[in-house]
């Protein structure tokens, strides 16, 4: 639910940028990605994995995955777009991407092992 959330958000500023900004795509969707990664982060580590893990090692693990998947999911969606596929389009399918892989990601390497270790 709460990547749905972010999904949400990301989409609600990928659309303030691209229709009241007239941004063009990827600044539109690099600062999307960017809210909704902050805002996703900081409510999966709490609910979704309840895990009290050391917080600046897991932002660097995710910073890691966010280093591979930003730039080639911007240049992706800019090619995408260039081609004539719509901007909405794109955006779903980096969406859909990001949140099966960014929880496979938590799941086994950045919260491995410690999950659900947050006492009440």
């Amino acid at each position: 639910m709460f990547s749905i959330s972010a999904g949400f958000i990301q989409a609600a500023v990928f659309a303030i940028g691209e229709e009241a900004l007239h941004l063009p795509y990827w600044p539109s969707y690099l600062t999307a990605l960017i809210l909704s990664i902050v805002y996703n982060f900081t409510l999966n580590r709490r609910f979704t994995f309840k895990s009290t893990a050391n917080i600046p090692i897991a932002m660097l693990k995710l910073g890691i995955y966010y280093a591979v998947f930003t730039p080639v999911s911007t240049w992706a969606g800019q090619e995408l777009v260039s081609s004539g596929i719509n901007d909405y389009v794109v955006l779903f399918g980096t969406m859909l991407t990001n949140l099966a892989t960014e929880f496979l990601v938590s799941r086994f390497f950045i919260y491995r092992g410690q999950m659900d270790n947050r006492v009440r």
